[in-house]
């Protein structure tokens, strides 16, 4: 009975192509929203996301592509987003960028760009999309970092990028009340670096070992805290959940 209460909502999560995106967004989908798939560069990814979707429930799924890491018309984006199902019932900010960060290497680009997609756009798109939100009583889940609380060395800017997200979900949180719900997601060892950030069997085995858990955590796990958030927390706001295996404890 509860996958009913969202049957015909509506869902736009970033960066939903791939990795932990694509999880939240099946499980969104198969609790009965309608998903808008975003992305930046994985086209044929979310074309294949969309189809499955609309596959097995037509007219269900949509694509929406922007590059995050570049500036454009943030009313008129949310009009194009908002359009596509005629509503929007909640937000997941999880489009984000990871790569090193060494204080003697920072510039002002790697500065602008890490600040640009993680904490500049989601904010923005936030404050764009109040008006739809608080028209449906919707809500917006952020996907931070627990290095958002404790810094990650080499990942300074990352750090500073989900930190200032924290900070923007309660701001919003704040802003938005009662009408629309703002909470966050900090997720810990979920999924491995991509490309020039790839960590050694090594490095990773001893990330896992000092978890209090000892061990990875799954996409889905993720993905059912954005569920919680969206279908269940009716009464929680500004709310931060570390989803980490207590990892967030050994690095404090």
């Amino acid at each position: 009975m509860q996958q009913s209460v969202l049957n015909g909502k509506v869902a736009l999560i970033t960066g939903s192509a791939r990795r932990i995106g694509a999880t939240t967004a099946h499980y969104l989908h198969d609790a009965g929203m309608n998903i808008i798939v975003h992305y930046a560069h994985s086209y044929d990814e979310a074309a294949m996301l969309t189809a499955s979707f609309n596959q097995k429930r037509p007219a269900s799924a949509k694509m929406l592509q922007a590059d995050f890491s570049q500036s454009f018309n943030m009313l008129h984006f949310a009009e194009k987003i908002v359009a596509l199902f005629g509503r929007l019932d909640a937000l997941v900010n999880n489009a984000s960028q990871f790569f090193k960060t060494p204080i003697n290497e920072i510039d002002e680009t790697a500065f602008d760009q890490l600040l640009q997609v993680n904490l500049k756009m989601p904010f923005l798109l936030s404050q764009a999309l109040a008006p739809a939100l608080n028209s449906s009583q919707g809500c917006i889940v952020n996907i931070t970092d627990i290095h958002g609380n404790c810094p990650l060395r080499h990942y300074g800017m990352y750090s500073i990028s989900k930190a200032g997200l924290i900070m923007a979900t309660k701001v919003l949180a704040k802003e938005l009340a009662p009408r629309v719900r703002v909470n966050a997601i900090s997720p810990g060892a979920i999924m491995w670096p991509e490309g020039d950030n790839l960590l050694s069997d090594e490095a990773k085995n001893d990330i896992i070992a000092s978890m209090l858990m000892t061990r990875e955590g799954e996409p889905d796990d993720i993905a059912k805290g954005v569920l919680f958030f969206i279908r269940d927390a009716r009464y929680s706001t500004g709310q931060i959940l570390a989803i980490d295996g207590g990892r967030l404890l050994t690095t404090i």
